[in-house]
């Protein structure tokens, strides 16, 4: 397995003090003009999220633009079409929020997006993001290590994979109302890949809050999987000592396995892995083991076979 060492931070680059005892005079004011961007025919928000370091771990491929980023989702909660959250986020309360995080653990606690602000200095992540649908983005993400959070509570030796839930409330989400999926979206990672470092938090994108139709307020990225692994608007964390059933294995176990790990060479039953589609690009590119990542999680899964194992 390879071993990781964290980016080394210049003093200039630390998140200052007085950035984390102001943020919830910032969240209170992200959030109440953050409505804006959700309405057709209104211009984006102009609030930015607190100071944020550029982290060592991002891709330097150009990114997509903030409009296509919010405007191309999947976000069932809230339609099936790639148009609808885009439309329909709006009715998505983010405050007050918080998550739960509890199960195999020593400190089992609830943490509001205060808290959860301060477990690390935020990091900007431009990371590509692939959808098993065959189209893909690249996202400059703001958001802070999965594992920050989870040392806080101390994982016991009984935990061995990290199971998360979607919020579940059809009078804010339409499309829960809809039985296209079994109500509310759960994902899992094995405890390793939970604590890898490139697996993150989001609370923003393009140094801006997290939109409403992209997960807000808190999304996990994790992107050497398919997107579909990225639960958004997350308000549940547990440790757990078997492999939790996720919605869409429970859904399609014969098309989307556990792991989600992007590889070409395994097809869907229905369409071609070996090529993507770039937002905003014509021609499609040849898909990456891992999505580009493989150097960094390949021996996360040594002696695994992966086409088993998909």
């Amino acid at each position: 397995m390879s071993r990781y060492r964290p980016p080394s931070i210049a003093p200039s680059e630390i998140t200052p003090e007085s950035v984390y005892l102001n943020r919830r005079q910032w969240l209170n004011g992200a959030l109440a003009v953050s409505a804006g961007l959700l309405l057709p025919g209104t211009p984006a928000f102009a609030a930015a999220l607190p100071t944020f370091y550029k982290s060592r771990y991002s891709s330097d491929e150009k990114k997509n633009s903030f409009e296509e980023i919010t405007s191309y989702n999947n976000f069932y909660e809230f339609g099936t079409d790639k148009d609808d959250p885009a439309r329909h986020a709006h009715r998505l309360k983010t405050d007050p929020w918080s998550i739960e995080v509890s199960g195999a653990v020593v400190r089992p606690r609830r943490f509001d997006l205060d808290q959860l602000y301060k477990l690390a200095p935020l990091e900007e992540r431009i990371y590509r993001l692939r959808c098993v649908e065959g189209w893909s983005m690249v996202i400059p993400w703001v958001g802070l290590p999965l594992a920050a959070l989870l040392k806080q509570v101390e994982p016991t030796t009984k935990a061995r994979y990290v199971e998360f839930t979607t919020l579940h409330d059809p009078q804010q989400m339409p499309g829960q109302r809809s039985p296209v999926l079994d109500w509310p979206y759960v994902e899992g990672l094995r405890l390793d890949e939970a604590l890898h470092p490139l697996t993150i938090l989001a609370v923003g994108l393009y140094g801006r809050p997290l939109p409403k139709q992209n997960g807000a307020p808190v999304r996990l990225v994790v992107p050497w999987k398919y997107g579909f692994k990225s639960i958004k608007s997350i308000v549940r964390i547990r440790l757990v000592e078997t492999q939790p059933l996720t919605t869409w294995v429970r859904s399609a176990p014969q098309e989307y396995g556990f792991y989600s790990n992007v590889n070409p060479e395994v097809d869907h039953p229905r369409w071609s892995q070996a090529k993507e589609r770039r937002i905003g690009e014509f021609l499609k590119r040849p898909t990456l083991p891992f999505n580009g990542y493989a150097s960094e999680v390949a021996g996360l899964y040594r002696g695994m076979d992966l086409r088993k194992f998909f």
